[in-house]
């Protein structure tokens, strides 16, 4: 079976680097057309720079590829516009969505400041409701799309000291759940991809951050090393969910760590108790006290 995206045009958000890079070239080299989004931000939104998203597009160039680049800001509507609007331009349409930008800032809830909080969960959750609420007019049109959201288990499970990355992250995993649901009549799958540690600008910052932690920083410092995988591991799986050949998979949560490819169950009660008549604090306190509680400590990969 060969796989062929010749046709098709991709919008990859946050593709100047790590995984969107990849992502970006990898759709490029099953012969979609390309949008590459990137503000050029530090990893907190600092500055900007459009010489990630443009090298990009040479990258693509030069190796046969067809490529555009975009800098516009995925949390603004606006620039989410603008941003759907050069792959409308360019290439007449929008088939493919990767929604990956994002921004990081590794500290607990009682220090971080409101407006970084904001500013960084929103560039998650926000950004990939923007992206996806322009693109998606356009898809219903057409009959036919993909979305691809990226999530983290940070977001999922949790990861102390991650408040707005797992806030972002976990909004993120809400709302492929639901377009999922609304868009599956329309031929427009909504899927997610949680990588585990990946070589990226954001990860080796996390990692430095919670080794300077000391102690159980250090130990989950460690085995992110351990399971470091590279960008292109992930690519690949976002861009086979691209394919016409995926069409029947949507709505589903994809955990990817190097070559080994896995499938998160939906969330669902797995313990219960019940009795015939109304609770007692004291009586539910009890009861509760019988569950099997999930542990917080947990390793993170």
């Amino acid at each position: 079976m060969g796989i062929d995206l010749s046709g098709r045009t991709a919008v990859v958000t946050g593709a100047g680097r790590g995984i969107g890079r990849a992502t970006a070239i990898e759709l490029a080299q099953l012969g979609a057309n390309v949008v590459v989004n990137d503000i050029g931000t530090a990893t907190d939104g600092s500055g900007s720079d459009v010489a990630p998203a443009k090298q990009v597009v040479l990258e693509i160039e030069d190796a046969g590829g067809i490529a555009a680049a975009s800098t516009d800001s995925v949390t603004e509507y606006a620039g989410a516009e603008a941003i759907i609007g050069t792959a409308i331009d360019a290439f007449g349409g929008i088939d493919i969505l990767v929604n990956n930008a994002g921004l990081s800032a590794g500290m607990p809830i009682w220090e971080i400041d409101p407006e970084l909080f904001r500013r960084v969960c929103f560039s998650h959750l926000l950004g990939t409701f923007n992206c996806t609420r322009c693109a998606v007019p356009h898809m219903r049109k057409g009959g036919w799309g993909r979305i691809v959201n990226i999530v983290s288990r940070a977001g999922i499970v949790g990861m102390a000291g991650n408040v707005a990355y797992g806030a972002g992250k976990g909004g993120v995993f809400g709302l492929t759940n639901v377009v999922s649901r609304d868009l599956a009549a329309d031929g427009i799958t909504v899927n997610a991809v949680n990588p585990a540690s990946t070589e990226t600008r954001m990860v080796t910052e996390a990692i430095d951050r919670i080794r300077g932690q000391g102690g159980e920083g250090a130990k989950v410092a460690d085995g992110l090393l351990k399971t470091m995988q590279r960008p292109e591991d992930v690519a690949v799986l976002i861009a086979s969910l691209c394919t016409e050949e995926m069409a029947h998979v949507n709505g589903q949560i994809f955990y990817v760590s190097g070559t080994e490819v896995g499938l998160f169950q939906p969330l669902r009660v797995t313990q219960t108790r019940s009795r015939d008549q109304a609770w007692t604090p004291d009586e539910l306190v009890a009861a509760l006290d019988e569950f099997e509680l999930h542990p917080l400590d947990g390793p993170y990969t």
